[in-house]
């Protein structure tokens, strides 16, 4: 301790241990400190209470002054309890005492000091944990009074680790969902499912704070008990990660996908897929718009709307559900409502009443459907009544009262419902400008082979005439060395051959046109035969088998111009109207009220000639 002009100071540089046994000395010393700030000393002996900051040594008391034996003699031994300590303050006095030149002092009142009370109290054990403030009204009261005076600090108790949220994605926000516009979507929820982008931070560690530690009246420190740590990797489950980063340890997605969390062992996960139970209406979930994969085990409430992929549900549908891809599975009933699956399939375990099916290539596969309009690559129903149907494969295996368009039809049984007709349409590609060019051939065909004849017919007029048959003969006989003839003979042939020049002439250029109009015409039947393949390619697969008819069936053709796609693509009413509004065009395959039918495309296409 150092002693200055303006009072004592205490150095704090030194150790605790140190500054214990100086202060301890000047009160086993017969000396206490005057004016003393108790709180510093405790501050400076015992690192207990208000941060003192940044000084090398602190103002501690005004001075220090010897303890008076008489004066100490007013001091009693304090009552010692549990963790505390008691002292009875009273009425003191002062006996009458003789100086030594005779005077004589008569008793009287006095009172204890709180200086000299901390003094002796520190000899008589009690270092630490005096309340000062109440030991000075104690002794400034008016009547005797026992109090608790100092007590003992109990350690207190650190921070265990813990995991506090870093991601605002972590909770559900059920606020109705604000539009891009500005307006409020009031049938959607702002936050339903939390989707999670990857690379986000999740979870950060907060490190264990260790606590402080407690101190009993004699100044022994008491240890706090250790704050307990944790691991933030237990927490990480399918698509997260612990990673320590510049600013602490965080628990990491490792990919994208929505929020799953175990109840049992808080484990969190990014999942590919939704798994809800609540089904999905106004009150619960509102109409959900969602970036991945969706399982349902509610309902799907009427005029709620739900988007996404590889939706299942495992309750009934009253709304939408429109998937961008994948497979769309419902365990059963589709009511009032619609299913859109732009590339993928949809499977219906249950009934489709008077609702939309639409894929864009993938398979649409229904137990029963009712008053439904189904459109897609290709529809397997078991049982179809009252429905409009098109698509570039159908199988159904009872149909009523239902019109169906497709490029290969197959129905087990079919007939009319009540007075619903039954109509099938084979769809069939326009290829007429197949049909012109193949005309135009025959044409120019008919054309080389009516030359050619001609040809042929003057040839044969000419080698008829006497006197070029004869030559000829001659010829072909003196060729095939039949015949030898005198000198005499070749000169009569010689004039044979000058008499019939210029018919022997006539027949070599009718060769040679002959020759010409061959070649023209086997290059116009490849051609044709080219064409005739490339119809039948245009034309594709078309067929229609109707394995039984019951009641008045109508099986027609109906053409198209493009790729089926833009015919499923229509609107419902379109589907409609073009299905079950009047025929236009078309071929008449089959309209008989029993029966079956057996038709197929290919077998009416005019076959390659030979």
């Amino acid at each position: 301790m150092l002693k200055r002009a303006d009072g004592i100071y205490i150095d704090l540089g030194m150790a605790k241990p140190a500054l214990i046994a100086a202060v301890g000395h000047v009160f086993q010393s017969g000396y206490y400190f005057t004016g003393l700030n108790y709180p510093v000393l405790i501050k400076a002996l015992y690192d207990v209470g208000p941060e003192l900051g940044a000084v090398e040594a602190l103002r501690l008391a005004g001075d220090v002054r010897l303890f008076d034996a008489a004066r100490r003699a007013l001091y009693k031994n304090p009552k010692m309890g549990s963790g505390y300590a008691e002292y009875y303050f009273e009425l003191l006095y002062i006996e009458e005492t003789t100086l030594p030149d005779g005077t004589v002092i008569p008793e009287r009142q006095t009172r204890l000091d709180i200086d000299e009370f901390v003094a002796d109290m520190w000899n008589k054990g009690i270092h630490f944990g005096i309340d000062v403030a109440a030991v000075s009204t104690a002794i400034a009261a008016a009547k005797p009074d026992r109090i608790t005076f100092a007590s003992d600090l109990e350690p207190e108790p650190g921070q265990d680790a813990t995991v506090v949220e870093v991601a605002s994605e972590l909770h559900r926000s059920d606020a109705p969902k604000a539009r891009a516009d500005g307006r409020v979507d009031l049938q959607s929820f702002e936050n339903r499912f939390p989707q999670i982008k990857e690379n986000m931070r999740l979870l950060k560690k907060q490190p264990a704070v260790p606590g402080l530690p407690g101190f009993d009246l004699s100044g022994r420190m008491t240890a706090p008990q250790p704050p307990k740590d944790l691991t933030l990797r237990f927490y990480a489950g399918d698509g997260t990660e612990a990673r320590e980063l510049e600013d602490g340890e965080y628990l990491v997605s490792t990919r994208e996908g929505f929020l799953s969390v175990d109840a049992k062992s808080s484990r969190i996960s990014i999942t590919d897929k939704i798994v809800s139970t609540e089904g999905v209406s106004g009150r619960t979930t509102g109409n959900l718009e969602l970036a991945g994969a969706y399982e349902e085990y509610g309902d799907v409430q009427e005029q709620r709307d739900v988007t996404g992929s590889d939706i299942t549900v495992h309750g009934n549908v009253y709304g939408n559900i429109t998937s961008r891809g994948g497979t769309v599975v419902l365990d059963r009933n589709l009511v009032s409502g619609s299913i859109t699956n732009a590339d993928g399939s949809i499977s219906i375990a249950g009934v489709a009443s008077n609702s939309v099916i639409h894929t864009g290539k993938g398979r649409i596969t229904i137990t029963r459907a009712e008053n439904c309009v189904i459109s897609g690559g290709s529809v397997k129903i078991e049982e179809a009544s009252n429905c409009e149907i098109i698509a570039d494969e159908i199988v159904i295996s009872v149909a009523e009262g239902c019109a169906v368009a497709g490029r290969n039809v197959d129905i087990e049984s079919a007939g009319p419902r009540r007075r619903t007709e039954m109509i099938i349409y084979v769809l069939v590609k326009d290829v007429a400008q197949f049909d012109q060019e193949i005309a135009d051939l025959d044409v120019r065909l008919a054309a080389f082979d009516q030359s050619n004849q001609a040809c042929v017919a003057e040839m044969e007029r000419i080698a008829a005439l006497p006197d070029v048959r004869r030559y000829l003969a001659l010829a072909a006989k003196l060729r095939t060395q039949e015949l030898t003839l005198t000198a005499e003979q070749g000169q009569v042939l010689r004039k044979i051959a000058g008499a019939v020049a210029s018919d022997l002439q006539a027949i070599n250029k009718l060769k040679l046109e002959l020759q010409a109009g061959h070649t023209q015409h086997k290059l116009l039947s490849d051609r044709l035969a080219r064409v005739i393949e490339q119809k039948v390619e245009a034309a594709g697969i078309a067929r229609c088998g109707l394995h039984m008819v019951s009641g008045e069936t109508l099986v027609r053709t109906m053409l198209f111009g493009a790729d089926t796609t833009a015919l499923t693509q229509l609107p419902p009413k379109d589907i409609k109207q073009r299905l079950r509004g009047t025929p236009s065009g078309g071929e008449l395959l089959f309209a008989e009220s029993a029966g079956s039918l057996d038709w197929h495309l290919n077998s009416r296409l005019r076959p390659a000639p030979v």
